[in-house]
């Protein structure tokens, strides 16, 4: 079994970054399993190189491994790239010209997470539309999906589907700026890796329908999942990197990373107390059964 991390070099970790690389280190190692680092830098508007570095030595810090050598996709692109004619070349791939707004004002009723679902309108144009289109537009590019249920049970006991036509519609696989999205790149990366378990949020349960769908797709194999309940700030936010909530720079100011781990544990059910502990000490104590299904908030 191998595990893996995935953090975006936007901005320092915060707690709830350092919550899912706790339990996924402890989740792929306390059976013995391998843990790799993928560091997904495609985005180059919001990563930065520095924060590669950082992360690499806050993991450290932490007392949290991985095998081998750090993968970064921002030097992947040309294996992003083949798998994207593969899918051009099943006739499932089309331009889409909208621009925001115009994504909104083309979508269906909202989830109830409040995303969009795209309707497919630029799916339905005529090439002499696109061509017309494209003389003043880049577009980006889009997967179309059928309509088919892709239902999984993740590690937390979770039953979990989606209508991909009703639920998420067709979704972008290449931005306009070229950059090729996170579904892809991280299904094209996962197989690459030899990731068989990925253990992350659950603001990303959503996207494991469609991540499942492409692996049929593109014909790689299926990791298991684990969603995480998210680690929310005290007034009840979702943490996030720009808000600086509950950074690791902040908190190593006021804990030692026996102490902050030992906290960490506390809140996923492995220990009964908040004392100081290493992650190394925490494996004979990790079960999944253990771990708490709601948000929780951190204090």
């Amino acid at each position: 079994m191998t595990g893996r991390f995935a953090p975006s070099p936007s901005g320092r970790m915060h707690m709830g970054n350092l919550w899912s690389c706790l339990l996924a280190w402890l989740s792929a190692r306390s059976v013995g399993g391998g843990m790799v680092l993928r560091l997904e830098d495609l985005d180059p508007d919001r990563c930065r190189p520095e924060y590669c570095g950082q992360i690499m030595r806050d993991l450290e810090w932490l007392g949290l491994d991985w095998d081998g050598e750090p993968v970064y996709q921002s030097k992947r692109t040309e294996v992003y790239r083949q798998a994207f004619q593969r899918l051009e070349q099943q006739d499932i791939i089309y331009p889409c010209f909208c621009t925001r707004a115009e994504r909104l004002a083309a979508s269906a009723p909202h989830r109830s997470d409040g995303a969009a679902v795209y309707d497919g309108r630029c799916g339905r144009l005529t090439e002499a539309e696109r061509e017309e289109l494209s003389r003043t537009r880049r577009p980006a590019w889009r997967v179309r999906v059928p309509e088919q249920v892709i239902a999984f049970r993740d590690l937390l006991k979770k039953d979990y589907k989606e209508d991909l036509k009703r639920d998420c519609g067709d979704f972008i696989l290449r931005r306009s700026d070229g950059v090729f999205a996170y579904q892809l790149a991280v299904v094209v990366d996962d197989a690459a890796m030899g990731v068989t378990q990925v253990v992350r949020g659950s603001d990303l349960l959503s996207s494991t329908p469609r991540q499942l769908w492409l692996q049929e797709r593109l014909s790689l194999p299926h990791p298991e999942y684990g969603h995480l309940p998210l680690l929310l700030a005290p007034d009840g936010r979702r943490l996030a990197k720009r808000d600086r909530d509950l950074e690791l720079g902040r908190l190593q100011e006021k804990y030692t990373a026996p102490e902050l781990v030992g906290r960490l544990a506390f809140a996923a059910g492995l220990t009964d107390r908040p004392e100081a502990i290493s992650p190394r000490e925490l494996l004979p104590l990790f079960s999944w059964e253990k771990l708490p299904r709601e948000d929780l908030v951190w204090m």
